[in-house]
């Protein structure tokens, strides 16, 4: 007998033994159907950012007002000791992974030497008219890796020509510098006040506007896509991102990153349904939670001692990141152009909480199990193996199914974390939470939306395992990731 030729058959004859066997499957396992709108590539950058600053900084710093009338002269602007480094530094060691810059609020000074107008900087005493705000914080976020964002109100109270068609080119051509000038650009930030009293060159009148067709946003958003593809833009209606619905810090425990947004423009009054979203939206526009350290969104003297504690800051936290939602959080320079030393602390003392809450994960690596699994590429250690582009999912239709989490010993632990495979789709709508202790498992907690990442806090338990029951979902649950701590203090 030839062995030479005998060798292809007897590796063919062990071969069918492994498939028949069940050890080798003949055919290859399908990953899930992505399911309902998905994010888009920026989108799914956005997510990933999860908690960056807001600088809300003009001439209603030096005039110890929120909102400018439009009439403030340019000479009030004069930080003595203005340092956009500083600012990144503090966001970088307070774990921020980005600054959003108020280039123009409704007052209508911009922080740029625009071109359009001499209502800038330009006509400032600070470096003598040839200072630029946003040239400085490109260099400082560049040196510090951070990304860098802006908002351009569409409210103008300076401007002589709001209200009329002629402030709509005006508008468009401030974004076109904006956005052309000063690198990449991550966040676009549109709000929604628009109109009322104000200046107006001299007028000091009311204006009123029709928000819903005045701007024509479809055409503004157009501008921002050509200009900077990677960018998402905010507003109470998206299009890539929506506000949550309030400034209090709070994000919906029920929180879809879907949206129904066709009939949805910004200042709208859609306030009562940004929370929760949509169930059944047609458009992938998840939420930002944005809030101020201090009452005032700009920096005010008598405010310095109403500083948000680190322990507020970190309850926060849990209800905008731990919600499904991305955390941008306002810390205004003062008058030399400097975070305030009270603000920082906070900042750096809410980085160490964090750090505390989440020093040492539980389940990593740990035994897991599934009730049902689509094929061992899915199979359920992928939840916990660090890795967030592998995840568990059960065949199509095995709804409830449930992960199982093997800790071998009892281990007290308080905190859990849950994180949906996005790229396919938001799909959870109901789980639970159980802990085996003493061989009984007992009921821990009920949850409705998971999304990009949800963080639940509960009282202290000891328990040898956890199961995650997903009870119901529109498709097959994705999990990407599954974590849990023990979080110190409690």
């Amino acid at each position: 007998m030839n062995r030479k030729n005998s060798l292809p058959l007897t590796i063919n004859l062990i071969l069918l033994l492994l498939v028949v066997t069940g050890l080798v499957s003949c055919t290859k396992v399908r990953a899930p159907e992505p399911y309902g709108p998905l994010p888009s590539e920026r989108q799914l950058a956005w997510h990933e950012m999860e908690y960056y600053m807001f600088v809300h900084f003009t001439v209603n710093t030096f005039t110890d007002r929120e909102w400018g009338y439009g009439d403030e002269s340019p000479a009030v602007f004069n930080p003595s000791a203005l340092d956009c480094r500083q600012w990144a530094k503090v966001a970088h060691d307070a774990g921020m992974k980005g600054i959003i810059l108020t280039a123009k609020h409704h007052d209508g000074f911009c922080l740029w030497p625009s071109a359009y107008t001499g209502h800038s900087v330009k006509s400032s005493p600070w470096r003598d008219g040839q200072g630029d705000i946003l040239r400085e914080l490109r260099q400082a976020c560049d040196e510090y890796g951070l990304k860098m964002g802006v908002y351009l109100s569409p409210w103008d109270r300076n401007s002589a020509v709001y209200g009329t068609p002629e402030y709509l080119d005006y508008y468009r051509n401030q974004l076109r510098e904006l956005l052309t000038g000063y690198g990449e650009i991550f966040e676009v930030w549109f709000d929604g006040a628009n109109g009322g009293d104000g200046f107006y060159g001299g007028a000091r009148e009311t204006r009123r506007i029709d928000n819903k067709t005045y701007y024509d946003w479809s055409g503004t958003h157009t501008i921002v896509r050509e200009l900077q593809p990677g960018a998402v833009m905010f507003s109470d209606a998206g299009p890539d991102i929506r506000w949550v619905g309030n400034e209090s810090g709070m994000g919906s425990l029920t929180n879809w990153c879907l949206l129904n947004k066709d009939d949805m423009y910004p200042g709208g009054g859609f306030a009562k349904i940004l929370g929760e979203g949509h169930e059944d939206g047609k458009y992938w526009v998840p939420a930002e939670v944005d809030v101020s350290i201090r009452p005032g969104w700009f920096w005010h003297e008598r405010q310095d001692s109403m500083v948000r504690s680190a322990e507020n800051l970190m309850e926060l936290y849990y209800s905008s990141v731990g919600r499904n939602s991305n955390l941008l959080l306002n810390v205004p320079p003062d008058k030399r152009g400097l975070l305030h030393e009270t603000d920082v602390n906070s900042l750096l003392k809410f980085k160490e909480l964090r750090e505390k809450e989440f020093a040492r994960e539980l389940a990593k690596d740990k035994k897991a199990l599934a009730s049902d699994s689509r094929g061992r590429k899915f199979r359920a250690s992928m939840v916990n193996d660090g890795d967030p582009s592998t995840y568990w999912a059960p065949s199509d239709g095995q709804t409830p199914a449930s992960v199982t989490i093997d800790l071998g010993t009892p281990t007290e632990l308080n905190r859990i974390l849950l994180q949906e495979y996005i790229k396919l789709g938001q799909r959870v709508q109901e789980f639970s939470v159980e802990v085996l202790v003493d061989g009984e498992w007992n009921h821990l907690l009920d949850g409705t939306t998971v999304g990009y990442k949800v963080i639940r806090k509960f009282p202290v338990v000891t328990a040898s395992k956890v199961r995650i029951n997903f009870t119901r979902a529109k498709s097959c649950p994705v999990i990407s990731n599954i974590e849990l701590y023990r979080a110190p203090g409690e």
